[in-house]
């Protein structure tokens, strides 16, 4: 098993990403760590469950301290706790900005900021930010969610940059079009998925969380040890370009 013996936070885990993350994780002999800021259902039997806040600093350090006085310190921090709120430029409030930036950039930054002393006491970690490829191509009606996660995508280098030294990786997976919750107003609208069909390389639709979660335990497991600062995109080629029938 990849994660045998390892402590792993992960934030949104009772959402469809985190939760598939999870289930990967204990399957790989992970000890688990969930967190989310409302309550929900844990899809791992034996998993610490954890209601926090995670736009707000305190709660951050707040959570990363309950999980190291339960568990010990931890090895693996997963960010897949986000907010996705489509708002035309004209209505974008500063309550959406706020809650966008906050969820997807600055509470992902002071939960690492308060996880890293516990992966070097236990001589390095890995860190996974779940970043979109709205972090790299702009969104007309989600300024909000693409600034944030475009900040998300270059913390991530920094970020790598800075505690690589301690054996610390960080490194970010970019999910294209995935069917969850947040996006179930998509992947139900028949218009927008032949739209998408077009679009996509693979001429395909949505994909299904677990293609996520099978990329962040390759960047925590041994064979992603060399691996710092990545965006790996799991997209059917979105951030590659438009496919041939795009314009059919």
């Amino acid at each position: 098993m990849r994660l045998a013996g390892k402590r792993a936070l992960i934030t949104g885990g009772f959402g469809g990403i985190g939760r598939k993350v999870a289930e990967r994780f204990a399957a790989e002999g992970a000890t688990l760590a969930l967190a989310d800021t409302a309550a929900g259902e844990s899809p791992v039997a034996d998993a610490r469950c954890y209601r926090a806040d995670l736009g707000q600093v305190a709660e951050c350090r707040r959570l990363a301290a309950a999980v190291q006085a339960d568990l010990g310190d931890i090895d693996l921090l997963v960010n897949c706790v986000g907010v996705f709120e489509q708002m035309a430029f004209d209505e974008t409030t500063e309550e959406n900005w706020d809650r966008n930036v906050d969820i997807n950039l600055k509470g992902v930054f002071f939960l690492i900021q308060a996880a890293a002393p516990q992966m070097r006491r236990r001589g390095g970690g890995r860190i996974v930010n779940i970043t979109s490829i709205a972090g790299s191509q702009g969104f007309a009606t989600a300024q909000a969610y693409c600034a944030a996660k475009g900040g998300l995508l270059n913390l991530t280098r920094a970020l790598a940059l800075a505690l690589a030294p301690d054996g610390i990786n960080v490194n970010a997976v970019a999910p294209g079009f995935i069917r969850t919750q947040m996006t179930e107003h998509q992947w139900t609208d028949e218009a927008f998925m032949a739209r998408l069909g077009r679009m996509l390389a693979t001429q395909g639709g949505y994909m299904e969380p677990d293609a996520v979660a099978a990329a962040v335990l390759f960047l925590c497991s041994d064979d992603a040890a060399h691996i710092h600062g990545a965006n790996l995109g799991v997209d059917d080629g979105w951030l590659a370009g438009l496919s041939a029938t795009a314009f059919t």
